[in-house]
């Protein structure tokens, strides 16, 4: 849910709260950290000389890269707990996939690669949704599975060498999903028409103009629960008008 902005020009919209970006920005990094340091559990670092690189000694370190990697699993874990209890408390599931969103999400890549018309969108549009269920599935699958791999190491716990070694292929097609979805969602901003969401996870603001043509139906929820209004926006136009033309006019006198 948008927020009221004390900008009384209104110019720009609260996309993502600052709880949003919060969960965003910390499933990033404890992602990033968790692959760099899960790679050097293989070790490729060691095999492919990375650790030969200034200040890379470490990748090479069981023991170093090991801890890091518990420590990006406990922040993934407490991110991905904190992002659903609050979901639900709060009632906020725009984010959440819909029936009928693989059918727009195709409709919506067509527009922007033929510069057609594209069918109007909430909040986020289907294929963000799309990625969302991907790259939450396939986090789902890491936590279950790396779970599973810490339970093994537990006094007392045999696990049988069958459920190691698909818990571990899992583990490994878990970590391969993720890496295809980050680079897929950083693919989508190559597009022109993404752009202007890149700022929204950073303020958490985007442009007015930009949700009132891209995300018509959400703007128009935004309408209705009176949380912006149109005349408000008019009314900075016109001033922002007037001041230009007493500008222009104070450049004539004063030539």
């Amino acid at each position: 849910m948008a927020q009221k902005t004390n900008n009384p020009k209104q110019s720009k919209i609260l996309r993502q709260s600052l709880v949003n970006r919060f969960v965003h920005w910390t499933t990033a990094l404890s992602v990033i950290l968790l692959i760099i340091t899960g790679l050097g559990q293989l070790p490729l670092y060691t095999r492919y000389n990375v650790t030969k690189l200034p200040g890379a000694a470490w990748l090479g370190d069981y023991f170093i890269t090991i801890k890091l990697h518990y420590l990006g699993a406990l922040g993934l874990i407490f991110v991905a707990a904190f992002h659903i209890v609050y979901a639900f408390a709060r009632r906020e599931f725009d984010i959440f996939p819909r029936k009928g969103d693989l059918k727009e999400s195709y409709q919506i890549i067509k527009a922007m690669l033929t510069k057609g018309q594209e069918p109007a969108s909430d909040k986020y549009l289907a294929e963000q949704r799309v990625a969302y269920l991907f790259i939450g599935f396939s986090l789902l699958l890491l936590i279950v599975t790396g779970l599973i791999k810490t339970l093994k190491n537990a006094p007392g716990v045999d696990l049988s060498h069958s459920l190691l070694y698909w818990n571990t292929a899992l583990h490994n097609i878990g970590t391969g999903l993720i890496i295809f979805g980050i680079i897929g969602h950083l693919a989508a901003f190559l597009l022109k028409e993404n752009r202007p969401l890149i700022p929204g996870m950073f303020t958490g603001f985007i442009n007015r103009e930009y949700v009132k043509h891209r995300h018509s139906l959400w703007y128009a929820k935004l309408l209705n629960s009176k949380e912006i209004s149109e005349s408000s926006l008019e009314a900075a136009k016109d001033l922002k008008s007037d001041g230009n033309d007493k500008s222009n006019n104070q450049t004539h006198l004063s030539i």
